[in-house]
């Protein structure tokens, strides 16, 4: 496997070498937009809520997974309608048209903790699944990124499901998949604070691992809690730095392109066909024991992809900064119309955001 120069080093040489390529590199580092950004516009959206309709007797889980596909069709994978899926008979990846009416789902007995989705160009539905099942006695499941083809079926596991490994292809809590024009994949590695091994990975469109980059820490191209990936026009791969309140922008082969820490601490992000940056932030608190980013509201920040410029702001639903658990929206997509999607994990909602 190849592998970039800065995940063969670490410590403070990784740093530091990281941080003289970047300064060598020019890459454009964003720090300006305030704590309040009370200049933003607030009201440019307006919330509908309920929108999506389940079938009878079936109720949302909690869910930071949520896309849109060429159809206008609205993708969410839940967590069997609590947070787990583990010893569920439901199906956690369920379709709904563009008007919010239940399609179908799939995927029952699969999946442990769906985490990112994504539907690529052929109608594939890739679903990233962050945990191992608890259970010794259960089938191997979880740590693993699913493919499935456009009629539900599963198709493809990357990874060795129940296992959890830093050794590519093993993952150990994977949060995000994406799938480029040309076919490579990309994954977002290491869902916990501090976890060691945080990484992309770069796959070929038959699973073989490329590259990866990346590890655990706060410098330039390091990660802490790499939560969603997206990719813009111009095929920049785009990493919600999420535990260190940024957003990193990397070429297609690892290259550090810029950071920025205007878009606060993203959990959910994605660009639109107009190189439009939606960005949630679910965590930002002022609260002592869970003190991520204060200061910084919660909710979800819309600006340009092109250079970073933040444009507007929905403020979170429920914006108490001295809350301790994660509120308002994880995950995020956005239709052909600007319509936004926010996919909540504890409210267990998937929320339309619609401009006015």
């Amino acid at each position: 496997m190849q592998s970039s120069a800065l995940s063969r080093l670490s410590g403070d040489s990784a740093v530091w070498l990281a941080a003289a390529t970047l300064a060598m590199l020019g890459a454009q580092t964003t720090y300006g937009q305030p704590a309040s950004p009370t200049h933003l516009k607030s009201d440019s959206y307006q919330r509908v809520d309920p929108f999506l309709r389940l079938p009878a007797g079936r109720s949302m889980g909690s869910t930071s997974a949520v896309t849109v596909d060429a159809h206008g069709h609205i993708w969410v994978a839940d967590r069997c309608g609590a947070n787990s899926c583990e010893g569920s008979s439901l199906d956690p990846i369920m379709e709904f048209d563009s008007q919010g009416n239940f399609l179908r789902a799939f995927g029952r007995g699969i999946f442990v903790f769906p985490h990112g989705i994504f539907v690529g160009q052929s109608g594939h539905v890739w679903v990233a699944d962050a945990k191992s099942a608890d259970s010794k006695t259960a089938v191997s499941r979880g740590n693993a990124v699913l493919e499935f083809d456009p009629n539900g079926k599963l198709v493809r596991t990357i990874g060795r499901p129940g296992n959890a490994s830093h050794t590519a292809p093993t993952f150990h809590l994977p949060s995000a998949v994406l799938v480029a024009p040309h076919g490579d994949i990309f994954i977002a590695d290491g869902h916990d604070p501090g976890e060691r091994y945080a990484r992309i990975l770069k796959l070929d469109r038959n699973g073989r691992v490329i590259k990866q980059w990346g590890e655990n820490g706060s410098g330039p191209g390091q990660f802490d809690m790499p939560h969603a990936l997206a990719m813009d026009s111009r095929g920049r791969l785009f990493v919600a730095d999420r535990g260190n309140n940024r957003i990193q922008i990397f070429d297609q082969d690892g290259k550090l392109l810029a950071m920025w820490k205007q878009f606060g601490r993203p959990s959910g992000i994605c660009i639109d066909q107009h190189d439009v940056l939606y960005a949630s932030d679910s965590e930002s608190r002022n609260a002592a024991r869970y003190g991520h980013h204060p200061g910084w509201p919660r909710g979800i920040r819309v600006g340009r992809a092109t250079d970073g410029e933040v444009m507007a702001f929905i403020p979170d639903p429920a914006p108490d900064q001295e809350r301790e658990d994660t509120t308002g929206g994880e995950g995020i997509a956005v239709d052909a119309n600007g319509n936004i999607y926010s996919a909540q994990v504890k409210e267990q909602d998937v929320v339309k955001y619609v401009k006015r």
